[in-house]
């Protein structure tokens, strides 16, 4: 029997707190108990904020933390031809159009809709879903516009998706959504709409990225925080559309500040090099977050 395989990837944008240290250290020790691999991976693929000096931070962090993982490491940047393929399969089932609407020009079309009182719907994390009239160019039409050199992303086209695989799907969880979801979980992609899939300079978004690496990587447990909970859905999707094996999920308690918001690297939230600096030990950290200490 293969030994089951876990992973901890954070994106090296900035600096780790509690939150990611809490996430590293479920992830390791639940491969520790289930004598299983644990994988570091670099979700690098916005290749303009993250940098090498932040994620030299980032192993620093992990190593002072007392982890140890697999080598080499998988960092996202390197493997842009593994997600250029997987865009290809979906641009060839035709499960994918080039979607030039600006922001702004998003921001008008809603406002039109909704200035008769009407309620435009939002996607599970509060975002409004892409209005998706670009869905309908001719094929003509968008090879001109994308000679013209106008700035465009790929997107998934949902209905269309849906579709094409012709069933429900679900997920294994064996932690807890927010609504204390957990054991066999309907997924519903159709409520994030056409999700960006990949851009034009990158070949492939978040969603995209993740599904390829667990499947490449042999991923069998994802272990992470509950905000990812409803994303499940659009990668389960994706998973059925590439065919790629679906691994068990468990998404984790949040760790959050003094007012009940989740920690965030661009609000500057305490790090553990700040931590660290201040004279916080790794034992203070596990105790910060709940783990015992061993």
């Amino acid at each position: 029997m293969t030994r089951p395989v876990f992973r901890f990837a954070p994106s090296p944008n900035g600096q780790l707190h509690l939150g990611h240290a809490y996430s590293a250290l479920l992830n390791h020790q639940m491969a520790r108990e289930a004598d299983g691999r644990f994988l570091l991976r670099m979700e690098d693929i916005d290749v303009t904020r993250c940098t090498p000096e932040l994620e030299r931070g980032v192993l620093h962090d992990l190593a002072w933390l007392g982890l140890n993982w697999e080598q080499p490491v998988r960092r996202q940047s390197e493997h842009f031809d593994d997600y250029r393929a997987a865009l290809e399969q979906l641009v060839e089932a035709e499960l994918v159009y080039p979607a030039f609407m600006s922001r702004g020009e998003v921001r008008a079309s809603i406002a039109c809709y909704e200035a008769d009182g009407a309620s435009w719907p939002r996607d599970p994390d509060g975002a409004p879903v892409y209005p998706g009239d670009d869905r309908y160019l001719t094929p003509e039409e968008r090879e001109a516009r994308i000679a013209e050199g106008a700035a465009f992303a790929w997107r998934l086209d949902m209905r269309a998706a849906i579709a094409h695989v012709g069933k429900p799907l679900f997920w294994d969880e064996t932690g807890q959504g927010p609504k204390g979801e957990t054991g066999s979980v309907a997924a519903d992609p159709e409520a994030w709409g056409d999700v960006v899939i990949a851009r034009k300079e990158i070949p492939a978004s978040y969603h995209l990225s993740v599904v390829v690496d667990d499947a490449l990587q042999g991923v069998s447990h994802v272990v992470r925080g509950r905000d990812l909970y409803y994303a499940t859905a659009v990668h389960r999707l994706l998973q059925e559309l590439l065919g790629l094996p679906v691994p068990q999920y468990h998404h984790h308690d949040l760790i959050l500040d003094d007012d009940g918001r989740k920690l965030s690297k661009s609000r500057g939230d305490t790090s553990l090099d700040a931590l660290r600096a201040s004279g916080a030990t790794p034992e203070d950290i596990r105790r910060m977050i709940g783990f015992s200490v061993s």
